[in-house]
């Protein structure tokens, strides 16, 4: 089996692959997301090397017991059950008072049997998202689960700021594939606090600095974000395409079905 998102992601881009796949470099040295999230580009690539991070220390702690506990993570996954009571228990518990397995067993198993697998948390970083009411979700997939640890044994993974994650690692001919918390184009297309700090219009400003740096030091970049003018103008400079993509996440049902994007980059 080939390794796939193990989670459901709020901005996933599994739909939008189609497009991203026809962007990408035909040669370069690592392979770097600094905004992994679910990681669909990085699992559809499986470019050796590559090295990923996230501010989400929980979604980054799974992907460490993923690489490097599978087996622990299968037998603590089996303890969950898809019943409303229990998902408002585990909800309720601080990843504090648990090991590093039983908090990704505990993500995994909220993120698979709340709504929409969407990982939201309040400022005090507590998951708020309520129960999804599936019949069947799959909380156990243990053949991607070992295929991703397989995976993952060659990746480096890292949980900090984007900025120095990239300033330290990113090297001339190196691939870097942006996904950040979109831009709110929206009333209701507000999907920026997945972690307890917020990636408002001042952390997309910090992004672009960063993005004519790292064109500066001789990387490939590509970069995934809302249609709209203050992102558009933010990257001026480089080459912008337009793209569209499925959203199924949003309280206004006006909200959803195909929507504008934009996909930046720096090469030809």
């Amino acid at each position: 089996m080939d390794p796939k998102p193990f989670v459901k992601w709020a901005g996933g881009k599994t739909q939008l692959m189609k497009e991203i796949v026809k962007h990408v470099p035909s040669k370069f040295n690592k392979f770097i997301e600094p905004f992994v999230g679910g990681g669909a580009v990085l699992f559809k690539l499986s470019h050796i090397p590559s090295l990923i991070n996230d501010s989400n220390d929980e979604l980054i702690n799974c992907y460490q017991i993923i690489k490097k506990k599978p087996e622990e993570l299968i037998v603590a996954l089996k303890l969950h059950k898809n019943d409303k009571e229990h998902f408002l228990k585990v909800r309720k518990q601080s990843s504090s008072d648990l090991t590093d397995v039983e908090r990704a067993a505990r993500f995994i198993f909220l993120n698979r049997t709340c709504f929409n697998g969407l990982w939201r948390v309040n400022k005090k970083n507590q998951f708020n998202t309520p129960f999804g009411n599936y019949k069947n979700p799959k909380i156990v997939n243990t053949e991607l689960l070992r295929a991703v640890s397989i995976f993952l044994k060659e990746v480096k993974i890292s949980n900090e700021d984007f900025e120095s994650f990239l300033l330290k690692n990113a090297k001339k001919g190196d691939f870097i594939y942006f996904d950040p918390p979109y831009h709110p184009v929206g009333k209701y297309s507000d999907f920026k606090r997945y972690t307890k700090d917020f990636f408002g219009k001042e952390e997309q400003i910090k992004l672009s600095q960063l993005f004519i740096k790292l064109d500066k030091r001789g990387c490939k970049l590509l970069l995934s974000n809302s249609y709209s003018d203050f992102i558009i103008d933010l990257y001026s400079k480089f080459k912008i395409e337009t793209v569209l993509a499925r959203r199924n996440i949003n309280k206004d049902p006006n909200g959803r079905g195909q929507i504008k994007e934009i996909l930046v980059k720096n090469y030809d």
